[in-house]
This record gives structure tokens, sequence and C-alpha cells, in this order.
């Protein structure tokens, strides 16, 4: 094996992934598997994350496990820490992948449940729970497994609206009066800001038992928007398109490898550029 190849190699390493068996977490999974990784996907029964390990199994050949988990409870995370580690022994890499990011274009007319003063609060609730208080219970219980080890990667998904405001331009629909335009909800930036500060936190917290922590601002995937929308959004970014949903693959491999061994409390923006503008 050459210098290169030692610097991305994951073999015998473990990866717990959350929301797992979404868009992203799939592939993220896939990315860490083909490096040789043991992938763990967390994800609720209706994403079917057991069904979707085997897939990466197959895809990619190292064994990998999918549990089904609500990461809103810390003692549904301690039992898949111990079925983790019942299974492989070990977690080396933590990435904080799930949130709650509903559509924007689902709000009807007359129903604009995503503007500031109508955005509900359970639903505030709801999604700070899953994407800032579940990355910090899954930080806190698989954490701190690595930090009595002495070394591990947390990854932090963040997201380019993590360092620039939505731009609600995108969103606007003709017609419509201004109190029922839909926008981005507040709690999308809200959830992915705070994980950044989160980032930078753990960050010097462990970093005397080795476990660095680094996050990541991916710009928007393509993922059948529409038409009207990804033309607006394209002329806001210098490359003028989305992401493929397997683009982020390599960023993510380089920030949970030995190749960023030397990095923590860092966030990569890759975002086509839109955030430069």
């Amino acid at each position: 094996m050459n210098r290169a190849q030692h610097l991305f190699d994951l073999a015998g390493r473990v990866a717990v992934i959350t929301g797992g068996a979404g868009l992203l977490g799939y592939h993220h999974g896939a990315i860490l598997a083909a490096a040789g990784a043991h992938v763990v996907l967390l994800d609720l029964e209706v994403a079917k994350p057991a069904m979707r390990a085997e897939q990466l199994q197959q895809a990619h050949g190292p064994e990998c496990m999918g549990l089904a988990v609500d990461i809103t409870s810390e003692a549904s995370l301690a039992e898949a820490k111990t079925a983790v580690l019942e299974r492989f022994g070990r977690v080396d890499i933590l990435i904080n992948n799930a949130a709650n990011n509903p559509k924007v274009e689902d709000q009807k007319p007359g129903q604009p449940w995503s503007r500031l003063e109508n955005f509900p609060l359970e639903t505030w609730n709801a999604d700070i729970a899953v994407g800032l208080t579940g990355a910090f219970l899954c930080s806190r219980v698989f954490g701190t497994e690595m930090a009595k080890r002495g070394s591990g990667v947390i990854l932090n998904v963040a997201s380019d609206l993590a360092v620039i405001a939505p731009d609600q331009r995108l969103y606007r629909q003709e017609g419509l009066p201004e109190d029922e335009q839909p926008v981005k909800p507040v709690t999308y930036s809200v959830v992915k800001t705070a994980l950044l500060g989160l980032t930078r936190y753990l960050s010097t917290y462990w970093v005397k038992q080795g476990v660095r922590v680094n996050a990541i601002s991916p710009g928007g995937v393509f993922n059948g928007q529409p038409e009207a929308f990804t033309e607006k959004l394209h002329a806001l970014i210098p490359m003028a398109r989305m992401a493929h949903k397997d683009e982020y693959q390599g960023a993510v491999l380089f920030l949970c490898s030995d190749a960023s061994s030397y990095m923590t409390g860092q966030n990569l923006i890759v975002d086509g550029g839109r955030s430069v503008l």
C-alpha cells in the first residue's frame, strides 16, 4: 500500500452515520465502506436502515449494519451503541448527518406555515430535537466511547446555510401576497449554524483524547427540484449547478480518514462557490 492509499484507508474502522438510510447519508456510508470501513446506518425504521446496510455490504464488501434508532432518545442511542460494540467491538467515526428539511415547495397557497410569523412551535422543537439535540446526544454517546479508546473522528454535516443566509427570493411564487410567500424555514439555518458551534466546542473538549471533530458545509443537492427553483439557484452559484448526490464523497472521506489528521474544529465548505459571492 502506497502513501496515498494509506492516508485514505479505513480498513477495520467502524463508522456510525445518523440519517444513514437517506439520500446523502447512504452515499457518505458508501465511500467509507469502499475505503474499508464497517458502516453502521442509524435511521428511523420507515427508512429501512437494515436493508440499506445490506445494499452497502453487497456493493462494497465490509460487513455493515443498519439499526432503527431514535436519535432524540439517549436510551435508544445507548442500545444502539451496545449493539455496535457487540458486533464490531469499537467505534471510530461518527457522522452527524440526520436533520429535518421539509420541502418549501410543499407549502400550499393560504397555508404559509414556513414564514416566521406562522412557523409552528412544534415544528421548531422537532427540527431542533433531530438536527441539534440529536447531534449532541450522538456525540455524547459515541464520542465518549471514542475518547475512552483514545482516538476517533466526529463529522458534523452542516450546510452552506450555516455560513450564509437563505436567499428567500429563490422560493417566491408569482401571484401570492407577501404574507403568503413561502420561505426557507428558520430552523434549518439555526440548526446548521449551531452545528458549527458544537464542532468547535467538541474539537477542544476531547482533543487530548485523540478525537478530532470537524464539519462539512455542503451546498444544495439536485434531487428533482422544480426547474423554476433550480434556474434561480444556479444563477447564484459560480459553478452554475447544484451538486450531484455522490459529489461530497471525496470531502467526507478526507475528513474521516488520516488524510486530515492535523485538522480539527474546522468547517469545510463545498458549495460550488456560492458562499464566496
